[in-house]
């Protein structure tokens, strides 16, 4: 990564500021990334009717070249969860990747990078009354794309149990990236951040773990992995998937199941999954250690083979791979 040296990532540790492309999709179009601008006035700003992905894109050890990894099944997500909102995005999965691998060939970027694709709703239809609505306004999309290396701390972080909890599908749509969802995980990191955590695991309404702030949980309890399901109230991760496939290779089976928090307290593991964050362990929650206070073994082997995974070097899983060429 390039840039200045910030200190925003989990356990504070040192980061680069990403380098931002300088071009952008915008309106159906690409051009400077100063130009893709938006007024105040835009409906999405006001009361967060948008949905947006991650992509990360990886430089490959056998070419030197970027691949978009798991791009089909992103922008798959990304199409659903504009449908909820009623955004037309005006592409489908095919010409979004295609649109992602322009923009970072245009982008110039040759380092591991992220990519941002956001619709969101932009302006009231003549006629349409003013107010909180999703039809008769107007939508857009926005892609840009900037440098991020990996930021995930081998060492493990340490979470807190958040106070605030996480909504239930009957009160936001938890299964999309919904833009105004994202306060809650906003409210639940600083939170942790303030009693000196990195990161925090919010619990739905019954008191089962939901999702961490922006990443999916596992736990080893007696010998089983384990992840919340669906019904939790989570974020069906792309990480997510590739993880439970990754054990598959491995060998071992992960089971759905709800945990509480005293099955984090006495988990032999406990990991988190995301884009962004991709495999990192939890070696500390809510003051308590985490196992032996260590990255567990299972935790390592899957960061090791997500790497491997992402980097080319695993030809099982190699139609998750895009050429951005």
């Amino acid at each position: 990564m390039t840039g200045t040296p910030v200190h925003d990532g989990p356990g504070d540790r040192p980061q680069r500021k990403p380098a931002i492309a300088a071009v952008a999709y915008h309106d159906g179009a690409f051009v400077p990334l100063r130009d893709a601008q938006v007024p105040v006035s835009t409906q999405a700003l006001q009361y967060g009717t948008g949905v947006f992905e991650g992509i990360r894109a990886y430089v490959q050890r056998s070419t030197g070249e970027l691949s978009l990894f798991r791009a089909r099944e992103h922008y798959e997500r990304f199409l659903g969860g504009a449908r909820t909102l009623h955004l037309d995005v005006g592409l489908d999965v095919k010409e979004l990747a295609e649109l992602t691998t322009e923009l970072l060939r245009r982008s110039g970027l040759a380092e591991d990078s992220y990519v941002r694709p956001l619709a969101y709703k932009r302006s009231l239809m003549p006629g349409t009354p003013p107010g909180v609505q999703l039809r008769g306004v107007t939508d857009a999309l926005s892609v840009i794309a900037f440098a991020m290396g990996s930021y995930t701390d081998r060492s493990g972080i340490r979470c807190a149990i958040s106070s605030w909890r996480r909504p239930g599908g009957d009160v936001l749509p938890v299964r999309a990236k919904a833009t105004g969802g994202y306060l809650n995980s906003a409210l639940a990191v600083d939170e942790a951040r303030a009693s000196g955590c990195d990161d925090a695991i919010l619990l739905n309404a019954a008191g089962n773990v939901a999702e961490a702030s922006t990443s999916n949980v596992f736990a080893v309890v007696r010998d089983r992995l384990v992840t919340p399901p669906v019904t939790a109230g989570l974020l069906e991760g792309i990480t997510r998937d590739t993880v439970i496939r990754l054990a598959e290779d491995l060998g071992v089976r992960c089971e759905f199941a709800d945990l509480d928090r005293h099955d984090l307290f006495t988990a032999d593991e406990v990991f988190l999954t995301g884009t962004g964050s991709e495999v990192v362990p939890v070696t500390g929650i809510a003051g308590r250690a985490v196992g032996a206070g260590v990255p567990g073994p299972l935790a390592t082997r899957l960061m090791d083979a997500y790497q491997k995974l992402v980097r080319g070097d695993d030809p099982r899983h190699a139609d998750w791979l895009l050429p951005v060429g």
